[in-house]
């Protein structure tokens, strides 16, 4: 039978390769699949890497930790600084000139990623208009208000966190945890997956799957993951 499940994070992330644009599910502490970013870390020697997410992490685990590996090259995300009051090594390291940074508004972040999943090309919105981020951007107008063009933001591999999994990978998820995570599942080539828990043998009820297996590559059962700390 079909079975999408690995026996450990480890299997989850072979293969990633050097200079690979990789989207980390979570916003802030919530759903970041902490276990699959230290597969990736201990497991794989990619380097030279592009990280898509909400923001630039919270503390020294999960994108924290893997800023501070050297290994991420750019950052495209809304807020570089999320909680500015505890520590962070992108601060640092973009100082230092050790890494890049895009910034992109929420909304465009989540729509360029649909756009991707979608095979759009690119999109049209007013947000940025007149600002820093709209420079050296198409701009037109629409109805009479100027919108800035948006291209889509595709990706080689997709680190999810789920509340649930069954063989097939189709994945449901915990409350606000549902963020990015079904947007990055379809616009990744590569879509890698830690669950709390598994319906294993049986499927997950049609009715309530949110994101269909057909976007999903690989699943590793995590049922006790890490927890990044607010504090």
């Amino acid at each position: 039978m079909f079975n999408k499940f690995v026996e450990s994070a480890e299997a989850a992330v072979a293969g990633i390769a050097d200079g690979a644009v990789v989207m980390v599910h979570g916003f802030g502490p919530t759903s970041c699949p902490i276990e699959l970013i230290d597969a990736l870390l201990d497991h794989t020697d990619a380097r030279d890497l592009t990280v898509v997410s909400n923001n630039s992490g919270v503390g020294y685990e999960g994108i924290g930790k893997l800023l501070a590996s050297g290994r991420v090259r750019k950052i495209i995300c809304s807020y570089p600084r999320m909680l500015p009051w505890m520590p962070n090594p992108f601060e640092e390291l973009y100082k230092e000139g050790r890494i890049e940074l895009e910034v992109v508004p929420q909304g465009t972040l989540s729509e360029r990623m649909r756009a991707a999943a979608a095979g759009v090309a690119g999109f049209y919105v007013p947000t940025t208009v007149g600002t820093v981020l709209a420079e050296g951007k198409e701009v037109r107008v629409f109805d009479g208000r100027e919108h800035v063009l948006e291209r889509a933001l595709p990706a080689d591999v997709a680190l999810i966190s789920a509340e649930c999994a069954d063989r097939w990978g189709n994945l449901t998820y915990r409350l606000t945890s549902r963020n990015f995570g079904p947007t990055m599942a379809m616009a990744a080539k590569l879509t890698l997956v830690q669950a709390r828990r598994t319906t294993e043998p049986d499927p997950i009820d049609p009715e309530a799957v949110i994101t269909p297996g057909i976007f999903v590559n690989r699943v590793v059962h995590i049922p006790q993951p890490k927890l990044l700390n607010w504090s």
